[in-house]
């Protein structure tokens, strides 16, 4: 798959709405001379399945990609077309084969857009007026047809690959069946571990903060004080204060384990006790259940650590970096004695790379924070005590960080490279899997491409011989 056809691949399963709505009619207006004159206003471009793809749904995306900062010169018309096509034939399959999506899932998806959209232009009004819609309804109509559209092409699309694996001899073959002067070049890349010390508020200072919860969820209760306001005013939550503590989720909603076990145990109108998760002490309120999705708001405070916590913390770690110096301890025993984050203290302190848990990171694709903190560091080198803030409102943490292996830019190795050549060979097994599943219900489902659009040099067998 090219890289225009991938990017919008990415686009079209996510794509937002265009200001004009779509109409599929044809106008006959008549004269006084009884001269019939038909006027195109929307048609047909092609049909799959229950899909009907309009004229104007080729429009709407290519004034999306545009809205997106894409450049439309990358895209042809035949190539959206294309695209919208796979999308609605994945869908179509689904609901074949009973991969179905609840109407309670995608309108919790359209709830998150709409508070998004709300957040980033300050209110449902300037998202209505910049849609061009006249109300919320209709704008939520149109959003729950796209987004279940998207959500079961995407579940379609998961059956397909779901059980698709790659043998070490697969792996083998398909790295040995690349030409060597064709074989990718890997950027260069950092192996890196840390040590890290989390300073903890006294018991005191928790106590604070699960009274103060307290007094809350009491004033709400006993004196109809408003939660919404209570949010605003004391949350520290950065993501939901000012919508006073708001959030819409399902089970599926990425929230901590914690969190979720209270919210799903709440009735309707319920205020939680006070409960600790990561980020400090909650209270939930449920505003309103729907089904498997819950509307909620909820207060977060964060004990305050003293500084005299976090100065403890960054002497514990000059004292473990000088034994590690002075070679008392290696860094990997260091971390596995001292460190206190789990995830990485028994592997000898070595972070994870989030997108394929390789222990490698590009250079040119590390997250900015991470490059900025280990970028001026030689080989071996420890660095000092480094604080790190939680951005999503936690406490901070301090660590000591190393480089333990450094790759230049070299061409693909398959002994050094082997996870990455096992990534690539994964996603060209599942690629051959979707290609030769379109071309199986290309053949066995109803399709019909417009006169006019059968000339495009589609990827697919569209226009069925």
């Amino acid at each position: 798959m090219n890289k225009k056809l991938l990017a919008l691949a990415l686009f079209a399963t996510v794509g937002f709405i265009n200001a004009q709505e779509s109409d599929q009619a044809t106008l006959e207006k008549k004269d006084t001379t009884t001269v019939t004159k038909k006027v195109k206003l929307d048609g047909i471009a092609a049909v799959i399945g229950d899909y009907v793809i309009l004229e104007s749904d080729i429009e709407k995306t290519f004034v999306d990609l545009k809205s997106q900062g894409a450049s439309t010169a990358d895209f042809t018309r035949c190539g959206v077309l294309g695209k919208l096509m796979e999308d609605r034939l994945y869908a179509h399959q689904a609901v074949q084969d009973s991969l179905l999506v609840s109407d309670d899932q995608v309108n919790a998806q359209s709830d998150r857009q709409i508070q998004q959209l709300t957040a980033q232009v300050g209110s449902i009004e300037k998202v209505l007026k910049f849609y061009k819609k006249p109300d919320i309804e209709s704008f939520r109509t149109e959003l729950f047809e796209i987004n279940k559209l998207r959500m079961l092409s995407e579940k379609m699309q998961g059956k397909i690959v779901e059980e698709i694996e790659v043998t070490p001899e697969e792996v083998r073959q398909f790295f040995n069946k690349i030409p060597e002067d064709e074989r990718p070049v890997f950027g260069a890349e950092l192996e890196i571990a840390q040590i890290v010390k989390q300073p903890t508020a006294p018991e005191e200072e928790k106590q604070k903060v699960i009274d103060r919860l307290k007094q809350i969820k009491q004033d709400v209760e006993d004196n109809d004080a408003s939660f919404n306001v209570k949010a605003i005013l004391y949350s520290q939550d950065p993501g939901s204060k000012s919508k006073g503590g708001f959030y819409s989720m399902t089970r599926e909603t990425p929230f901590v384990k914690e969190f979720k076990d209270v919210a799903f145990s709440l009735q309707e109108g319920e205020i939680s006790e006070p409960f600790e998760t990561d980020f400090g002490y909650h209270i939930i309120y449920i505003e309103k259940i729907r089904g498997q999705e819950l509307d909620l708001r909820h207060i977060l405070l964060i004990p305050e650590i003293p500084q005299s916590a976090m100065e403890a913390a960054v002497k514990e770690l000059d004292s473990i970096r000088q034994q590690i110096l002075d070679g008392k301890y290696t860094f990997g025993e260091a971390a596995l004695n001292f460190s206190e984050e789990k995830e990485t203290k028994f592997d000898g302190g070595l972070l994870r790379n989030p997108i394929n848990f390789d222990s490698r990171f590009e250079l040119t694709k590390m997250d900015p924070t991470l490059y900025n903190q280990v970028r001026d560091l030689k080989d071996e080198e420890i660095s000092k005590p480094i604080r790190e803030n939680d951005e999503r409102g936690g406490a901070p943490k301090f660590k000591i960080m190393k480089i333990s292996n450094r790759y230049d830019e070299h061409k693909a190795d398959f002994a050094k490279d082997y996870i990455k050549i096992q990534e690539l060979a994964l996603r060209e097994k599942q690629f051959n899997a979707i290609k030769e599943w379109m071309n199986e219900h290309i053949e066995d489902t109803y399709i019909h491409v417009n006169t006019e659009n059968r000339g495009c040099d589609f990827a697919n067998n569209w226009v069925k011989d």
